[in-house]
């Protein structure tokens, strides 16, 4: 195989997220653990507008570090979505977010 074709060093793609999504008590409950980034940002609202109009909450309990795309999304998000086991550094930064718009 030749050496090219495989990224290599800081090329490689990196899993920085994990989203276990399940349903419970009527809503879809999203369990987001690791980085919260730009890229999640974006596959979290692809998610959550494939989901309809179903209450959604978003357990954040396992979240290790947020940029300010993700704490943009949950800041546009929190009045239709239930957001759970937030840090408080997060709920801040998310009620800052909020004054400055």
């Amino acid at each position: 195989m030749a050496s090219g074709l495989l990224p290599s060093g800081s090329e490689r793609t990196q899993l920085t997220y994990r989203i276990h999504r399940s349903v419970q008590a009527g809503a879809i409950r999203f369990v987001l653990s690791g980085v919260l980034d730009t890229e999640l940002a974006a596959r979290r609202e692809a998610l959550i507008a494939s989901e309809g109009d179903g209450g959604i909450v978003l357990d954040l309990k396992d979240v290790t570090l947020v940029d300010r795309a993700a704490v943009r999304f949950l800041a546009v998000e929190a009045a239709g979505t239930e957001i759970v086991n937030c840090p408080e550094y997060v709920r801040i930064w998310i009620a800052a977010e909020n004054d400055s718009q």
